[in-house]
């Protein structure tokens, strides 16, 4: 496998890298503070504007029809300015582009790409979680439009977003997999009630829930067929688990790096179990980004995956977690702003093997659906 650029990358990485040079908005961890979150509009757009975002989506819905691998280039790039790593949106888009219709993804994909309008994700509820087919928020049909009740939590972004793609149940009598629709949601509307929540490592913008009391969505903003939202659910939670798709590749080596050079700077306290642990962190992290060049590769060659993002979830999970325990040891060393920002990363670690689908429900999947082990 040759990872060395092509005339055309390079270029393309010359030009990338003096652009960060005067752009990097040095944002904190997304981790550690509500200014991360306040900065991913701004950072998305201003991304987009200089033509650094939407790399390898088709030109028809504003992206830029490049192969994949420049999406790989710029995860290295950020990550090596210590900038913040692209928005992570691109589940949604891809959830779009395979399952709506044409006149929905011309309408609502370039707003969403060019980041002048901001979207959330309304799948997770209070009692469907990991058994999101369980799911209760009920879609009824009047005349164009659906009244749609319920209560959806974890929704990222959704007191700042404009639209909500929105998993519901419209045929209550039909097997719970099989009576599911989505929605494009416009956010500001009566019937709709944010309450944000606050995590345990003091982030408030990250996450809220969602009550929709009769909130109104057209028929025509329907994402796909009627009855089909569980094979949209899929394509969407397949792409959100896989870290080429998130940036989060250029997450953890921006995290990783911060922690070797806090580990030089306290080189004279450190403990031998500081250096073990944030050695172990690069590893984990040179790993993920050694596994997502394989699956950059494949998808080069027109191999697509399915449950094998379970595979990539699990994978990301042990390399965040590695990432929040290095960062807890090296919080006894600082003090502090810093000891604080890094017992935040922690905090933030533990819920990852929850996020996304909990670690046993993707060790199921890829006992079950990769290596055909039988259902208990």
């Amino acid at each position: 496998m040759d990872f060395a650029d092509s005339p055309e990358e390079a270029a393309f990485r010359a030009r990338l890298r003096a652009w960060l040079a005067e752009h990097n908005p040095k944002l904190p961890q997304s981790s550690t503070s509500d200014a991360y979150w306040d900065g991913q509009a701004p950072w998305h757009r201003a991304l987009y504007d200089a033509g650094f975002f939407g790399l390898s989506w088709p030109e028809e819905v504003g992206g830029q029809g490049l192969p994949t691998v420049y999406d790989a280039i710029l995860d290295q790039e950020l990550a090596l300015a210590g900038a913040p790593p692209r928005p992570s949106l691109g589940y949604l888009v891809q959830g779009m582009l395979r399952h709506a219709a044409e006149d929905v993804r011309k309408r609502f994909l370039p707003g969403l790409v060019s980041g002048r309008e901001r979207w959330c994700q309304g799948f997770s509820e209070p009692d469907a979680g990991s058994d999101l087919a369980s799911l209760r928020t009920r879609a009824v049909r009047d005349g164009d439009e659906y009244r749609i009740t319920g209560h959806k939590v974890w929704t990222s972004y959704s007191d700042e977003a404009d639209w909500c793609l929105v998993l519901t149940r419209t045929d209550p009598d039909a097997p719970k997999h099989r009576g599911l629709s989505a929605f494009a949601v416009r956010m500001d509307q009566p019937g709709i009630e944010q309450r944000p929540l606050k995590m345990i490592n003091g982030v408030t913008r990250e996450f809220g829930e969602v009550i929709f009391d009769g909130a109104v969505a057209r028929a025509s903003d329907m994402i796909g067929a009627p009855g089909e939202g569980w094979k949209l659910a899929m394509t969407v939670v397949s792409h959100e688990r896989e870290p080429g798709e998130l940036g989060y590749v250029a997450r953890y080596s921006k995290a990783v790096n911060e922690l070797v050079a806090r580990l030089r700077t306290e080189s004279g306290r450190s403990t031998e179990e500081n250096v073990r642990d944030v050695t172990w962190a690069v590893i984990e992290a040179e790993m993920l980004r050694l596994h997502v060049c394989r699956r950059l590769s494949d998808r080069l060659d027109g191999i697509s995956h399915g449950p094998e993002g379970s595979v990539d979830k699990l994978l990301m999970t042990r390399v965040e977690q590695a990432v929040g325990h290095a960062a807890l040891g090296m919080s006894n060393l600082t003090g502090g702003i810093e000891e604080d920002t890094w017992l935040r990363m922690y905090l933030y670690s533990r819920a990852q093997s929850i996020m996304g689908g909990t670690s046993q429900i993707q060790r199921n999947l890829v006992a079950t659906r990769i290596l055909g082990l039988p259902v208990a």
